[in-house]
C-alpha cells in the first residue's frame, strides 16, 4: 500500500488532538494498519506523549498495531448470527483461503476473525471486509468472497450487491410513519422560542430512548443553566449492543428529522456546535450523513445566522468510532470524541455541567432527538398522549432471532411481550432477551409484562430464541462478548467477566461442577457492587436469569452437582508432556 500522508490527514483534521480517533481512523484505511513510525510521527506533530497515542490505537478493535492483511474480514460473533449459521460460513471461508481463524495468511493477503456486532441483526449473519458491511451470508457469496479475495480484486470493483444494506420495517407508528420535511420541526421551535421549545419537551415527558430512561427536558434544562461559555449537543448513534439496530434505520430513512431535533435542543440550552458520534460498523452511513450536512449548510439550515436568525449559529460534525462497545456509555464517547480511550469517566460530575471539553453538554440518541422533532412541532401534549402515563410516546424494537419477521416494530410505549411476539410471528418462543445482553432475559411466564420505562426498559433490543435452541450457548455467547468488550479500567469488570467466561466455557464443555455456579454467583455480586460502570453491573445478568429462570437447562450440563475443583491439573501439565515426550502412567496425576 501507498505510504500514508501524515501531513493532509493532520490538515484535514485542523491538527486537533480531539480528533486523534478520526486520524487514526484515516491511517488505519490508508495503510491496512498503524505503524510503530506512525505512532511516533503522530505522536510528535500533535504534541502528544507517545505512549497517549499508542494507547488510544491499541484500544479500539478495528485498529490494528500489526499487519492484518490486504484483505481483513470479521464475522459478527453476535448470537442472532450464530443462530443463522454465521460460524459455519466462517469455517467455510478459512477452508476456501486456506487461513486460519485469527491468524494472518503466509502470504499477507487476508485474515479472518470475529467482531462482537455488525448492527445488521435482522440479516445477518453478517461480516465486515476492511470496514465494509457484507449482510445476508450464503453458502454462494462465500464462494464469491473467497474469490475475489484470491483474485486481489480491489473492492470498488466488487458487485455493489454484495454491499446492499436493507431496511426493514414491519410496523410504523409516530415517528417511522413521519414526514417532516427537513427544517419543519426546527421553524417551530424558533416560533415557539428557546424556553417555549424546552417546556414543550417536559409537558411530553420524553424519557432517553437510549435505555436509562432519563427525563430528556430535565437534562436539557440543566445542561442550560450550566455554568460555562459553550455548550455542546452530542448524538449518541454508537448502538453497539447486541440485537439493536433500529438507530441504523432512522439515520437512513429520517436523518433530518434526527439533525432537526440535535438544531432545536442548540436553541433550547444555548449551544453552537454538535457532534454526531457513529458507530465504527456503520462506515457505509458515513457518505450520506456528510451529504445530508453539506445540503443543510447550503439550505441555511447549518452553520451562522441559521434560517435567517441572527445570532444563533449551529452546526454538526461527524465522528466516528472503531470498535468499542463501551463508547456507547455517555462520558466514555465523550472521552472518545476527545480523541482518547473511551474510559467511562467517574460521575459526578454529569456531562451536562462537565461533559465535552468540560463544558455543558447535552448527549441524547438517535431515536431521543427524532422524538423531540416531531414532540417541536406538534405539541407535548400530543405526544404524551400516546404510550402510559410514565412511559410517553412510543418506540422503536429491533426484533431478530427466531422468528419469520424479524425487523423493525414501532409499537406505543407498554406494548406486551407478547404483542411484539405475535406481530412478528414467532412460535414455540422457549425465552426472550430484552435490551441486549445487559439487559433481561424473560420466560414464557413473563411474556405479559410491558415494554416500558415501569416494567422492562429497553434499549431497542428484542432477541426471540426457540425451544430448540440452547439457552446455555445463548449465555456462553453473551459472556465471551462482555468479557471482550470490558475496557479492562477496573479489576471487577476486567477479571470477573473473563472468569465468568471461563466458568461457562467448562460447563459448556460439559467439565462445570456446583462450584462453578458458586463463583459466578459471586462475581455477579462484587461486580455489581464494585465496577467502575454499567458494563461490569449488568454482564453477569445472562447468567443470573438462567441460573434463576432456567436453572433444568444449567444443571443437566454439569459434570458434578457437587462442589468439586474445577480447575484440571492433569490437563495442565500436558505441554510439560509433550516437551519432554512423556504420555506414560508416571506422567499423568491419578484421580483421587
Amino acid at each position: 500500500m501507498p505510504p500514508v500522508d501524515i501531513a493532509g490527514l493532520l490538515a484535514r483534521h485542523r491538527h486537533d488532538p480531539t480528533r486523534l480517533v478520526q486520524m487514526l481512523r484515516g491511517v488505519q484505511e490508508a495503510a491496512g494498519w498503524i505503524s510503530p513510525a506512525t505512532i511516533t510521527e503522530l505522536a510528535g506533530r500533535l504534541g502528544l506523549p507517545r505512549a497517549r497515542v499508542e494507547g488510544v490505537a491499541g484500544f479500539y478493535s478495528f485498529f490494528c498495531t500489526t499487519p492484518r492483511g490486504e484483505y481483513r474480514v470479521l464475522f459478527s460473533d453476535s448470537i442472532t448470527d450464530h443462530l443463522l449459521g454465521g460460524r459455519e460460513l466462517r469455517e467455510r471461508l478459512c477452508t476456501a483461503l486456506r487461513v486460519q481463524e485469527g491468524q494472518v495468511r503466509d502470504d499477507g493477503r487476508v485474515s479472518v476473525g470475529l467482531t462482537s456486532c455488525t448492527g445488521l441483526c435482522e440479516q445477518g449473519p453478517a461480516l465486515l471486509l476492511n470496514g465494509r458491511a457484507i449482510a445476508r451470508l450464503n453458502d454462494e457469496r462465500i464462494a464469491v468472497i473467497a474469490r475475489l479475495i484470491e483474485t486481489s480484486t480491489p473492492l470498488q470493483r466488487w458487485p455493489a450487491e454484495l454491499f446492499t444494506i436493507d431496511d426493514v420495517v414491519h410496523r410504523r407508528d409516530l415517528l417511522l410513519s413521519s414526514t417532516l420535511t427537513p427544517g419543519q420541526a426546527v421553524r417551530a421551535a424558533f416560533t415557539r422560542g428557546p424556553e417555549g421549545t424546552l417546556e414543550e419537551v417536559l409537558r411530553a415527558k420524553l424519557r432517553g430512548r437510549g435505555g436509562a430512561g432519563f427525563s430528556t427536558g430535565e437534562k436539557w434544562r440543566s445542561a442550560k443553566a450550566a455554568p460555562g461559555p459553550t455548550r455542546f449537543v452530542v448524538c449518541n448513534a454508537d448502538e453497539g449492543e447486541p440485537g439493536t439496530f433500529k438507530d441504523r434505520v432512522l439515520l437512513r430513512q429520517h436523518l433530518d428529522l434526527v439533525l432537526d431535533g440535535m438544531t432545536l435542543c442548540a436553541l433550547a440550552i444555548g449551544a453552537q456546535r454538535g457532534l454526531i458520534y457513529l458507530r465504527g460498523e456503520y462506515l457505509f452511513l458515513e457518505a450520506p450523513i456528510e451529504a445530508a450536512l453539506a445540503a443543510r449548510r447550503e439550505a441555511h439550515l447549518l452553520g451562522r445566522d441559521l434560517l435567517g436568525h441572527r445570532g444563533f449559529d449551529f452546526d454538526v460534525e461527524l465522528h466516528l468510532g472503531a470498535g468499542a462497545y463501551v463508547c456507547g456509555e455517555e462520558s466514555a464517547l465523550i472521552e472518545s470524541l476527545e480523541g482518547k480511550r473511551g474510559i467511562p469517566r467517574n460521575r459526578p460530575p454529569y456531562p451536562v455541567t462537565h461533559g465535552y471539553l468540560q463544558q455543558p453538554t447535552v448527549v441524547n440518541n438517535v431515536e431521543t432527538f427524532a422524538s423531540a422533532a416531531l414532540i417541536a412541532l406538534h405539541g407535548g401534549d400530543w405526544f404524551a398522549a400516546q404510550g402510559t402515563a410514565k412511559s410517553t410516546g412510543t418506540r422503536v424494537h429491533s426484533v431478530s432471532g427466531d422468528c419469520p419477521r424479524p425487523g423493525l416494530y414501532e409499537f406505543p410505549m407498554g406494548v406486551t411481550v407478547k404483542e411484539v411476539l405475535d406481530a412478528c410471528g414467532a412460535r414455540d418462543v422457549q425465552a426472550v432477551q430484552v435490551g441486549g445482553p445487559s439487559g433481561v432475559l424473560l420466560s414464557p411466564q413473563e411474556f405479559q409484562r410491558r415494554l416500558a420505562f415501569e416494567d422492562l426498559p429497553s434499549a431497542g433490543a428484542f432477541m426471540i430464541f426457540s425451544a430448540q435452541r440452547d439457552l446455555l450457548e445463548v449465555v456462553q455467547n453473551f459472556a465471551h462478548f462482555f468479557a471482550h468488550e470490558s475496557c479492562g479500567f477496573c479489576t471487577p469488570c476486567r477479571v470477573g467477566t473473563t472468569q465468568l467466561q471461563r466458568s461457562l466455557d467448562a460447563i459448556a464443555a460439559g467439565r462445570g461442577t456446583r462450584r462453578d455456579v458458586k463463583v459466578a454467583l459471586r462475581l455477579a455480586k462484587l461486580m455489581r457492587e464494585t465496577s467502575h460502570c454499567g458494563l461490569g453491573h449488568t454482564a453477569c445478568n445472562p447468567f443470573l436469569a438462567l441460573q434463576e429462570k432456567f436453572k433444568p437447562t444449567l444443571d443437566r450440563r454439569l459434570s458434578s452437582l457437587e462442589f468439586l475443583p474445577t480447575f484440571d491439573l492433569d490437563g495442565a501439565l500436558a505441554p510439560a508432556r509433550e516437551v519432554t515426550g512423556r504420555d506414560d502412567r508416571l506422567a499423568h496425576l491419578e484421580e483421587s
